[in-house]
């Protein structure tokens, strides 16, 4: 087993964080060194249809190309034999990662290497895994995917007690005001209260030779916006629906987590159908405020992505004469560029369209 994750690797950003009232992490052993960021390289290549055999041979255009720039080892098995995919369904059907792009991601990997079993999906609630088709009916059983387990991370099954990040945000607070009370001792003397524990999904970063970010893209009432980062931390971790509730401490969670150094080094890349984004109302499902591009996009800068996103999503309310976000709306991508995870900057996108 692992040693458990560093936390003072994020000392560099507590004076801003702590300005804005947000929540910090300063305990733990000597930091890793940190991860160097990614190239803002995207690729794009088009989507005639949103079917299966158009999904398959757009990921295979775009796998080929990155391994072309990357070698040819960047996608193929290595010690563990194994790959995860981080899919999205939190908002309920109709805005969900497509299951035929999960199948010609699952495909493109075989046709790699890796065995059907040593590929998992990676959720957060049953009910809504089983409504967008990840698992089946309850009346048929199972837990796979086809022949790809899905871990299911509020079955609590999937964190293990020493990776966890901790903040001082209690589970529940009083709307607008934080609840102050003494954190509890606990069995080995510390002072760790567990409400304070948001335990991260192990399997992506423990138990796989790499994994691969599958977001879907809306706004977001308190992160401003609900994609790549997001997906990968308080959507990919137990305890998080503190930091959906607090526009202060959220942004600063979601950047310390993405910059966990194991996270972020097997963290191969996010690829992201604009097959249906939604520009107002989220991050529940509502049709008439989505749209839709025939676009594919993968990039290993989730930061680059949301920022390219941001903008789309902003040309969208403006068209429907809705607020634009900005300010506050775009802290998020702000902390995490501070922290390395990536640019926020859409002009540095180096484009490769296919």
């Amino acid at each position: 087993m692992k040693r458990p994750w560093p936390f003072r690797l994020f000392r560099s950003l507590l004076p801003c964080l702590v300005a804005t009232g947000a929540a910090s992490v300063v305990s733990g052993t000597a930091a890793d060194p940190v991860v160097a960021p990614p190239a803002p390289i995207v690729w794009e290549t088009p989507l005639p249809e949103f079917s299966s055999d158009a999904y398959a041979g757009a990921v295979e255009r775009i796998f080929a190309d990155f391994e072309s720039l990357n070698g040819a080892s960047a996608l193929r098995p290595g010690p563990r034999g194994s790959v995860g995919l981080k899919i999205y369904t939190d908002s309920g059907p109709g805005l969900n990662t497509s299951p035929a792009l999960v199948r010609a991601v699952i495909a493109a990997l075989e046709r790699r290497g890796f065995e059907s079993r040593k590929i998992f999906l990676v959720g957060l609630n049953q009910m809504r895994l089983r409504e967008a088709g990840f698992l089946p009916a309850l009346s048929k059983g199972g837990n796979s995917f086809a022949e790809h387990p899905v871990f299911v991370l509020e079955s609590g099954r999937f964190y293990e007690s020493q990776w966890f990040y901790d903040s001082p945000l209690p589970s529940r607070f009083a709307p607008g005001v934080l609840e102050q009370k003494a954190a509890p001792v606990d069995e080995e003397g510390g002072s760790i209260a567990a409400d304070r524990k948001s335990f991260l999904a192990t399997p992506l970063f423990l138990d796989a030779d790499f994994w691969i970010n599958l977001p879907v893209y809306s706004d977001h009432p308190v992160l401003g916006i609900n994609g790549a980062l997001v997906n990968a931390t308080l959507w990919n971790a137990s305890n998080t629906q503190r930091f959906f509730r607090s526009p202060a401490n959220a942004p600063a969670a979601v950047a310390e987590m993405a910059a966990i150094p194991e996270l972020r080094e097997t963290w191969r890349f996010s690829i992201v159908s604009l097959e249906c984004y939604q520009y107002i109302g989220g991050p529940l499902f509502h049709s008439l405020y989505t749209v839709s591009e025939p676009k594919l996009w993968l990039s290993a800068d989730p930061v680059l992505l949301d920022a390219l996103m941001l903008e789309r999503i902003n040309a969208a309310r403006k068209h429907d004469r809705f607020r634009p976000l900005m300010g506050d709306d775009r802290r998020l991508l702000e902390y995490c560029e501070r922290l390395g995870v990536g640019t926020a900057l859409p002009a540095a996108a180096q484009w490769r369209r296919l």
